[in-house]
């Protein structure tokens, strides 16, 4: 999502992998549409004014990914997920 684009949620599916990988607590390969790569651990989903967030910690610092930044996230227990936005 650039800046001036509209939230765009994702798939049922997807969200409800993420929801898995929070629960669990586990660490977390993320790619993001804008091709950065970083890992982290998946601390909790969270919805703020119309936009849903993962929450990873990297090295004791939360950061907030917009869901629809995600372009796919991979742990050895679930694979690799690629993260499609829904219509």
């Amino acid at each position: 999502m650039l800046m001036n684009d509209e939230y765009q949620s994702i798939n049922c599916d997807d969200y409800q992998s993420l929801e898995l990988t929070c629960q669990h607590n586990y660490i977390l390969k993320l790619e993001l549409r804008d091709g950065e790569k970083l890992e982290g651990k998946a601390n909790k989903l969270k919805f703020t004014k119309g936009i849903d967030y993962l929450i990873i910690d990297q090295a004791g610092n939360d950061f907030s990914l917009s869901l629809d930044h995600i372009l796919s996230f991979t742990h050895p227990k679930i694979g690799t997920v690629v993260v499609s936005l829904s219509d």
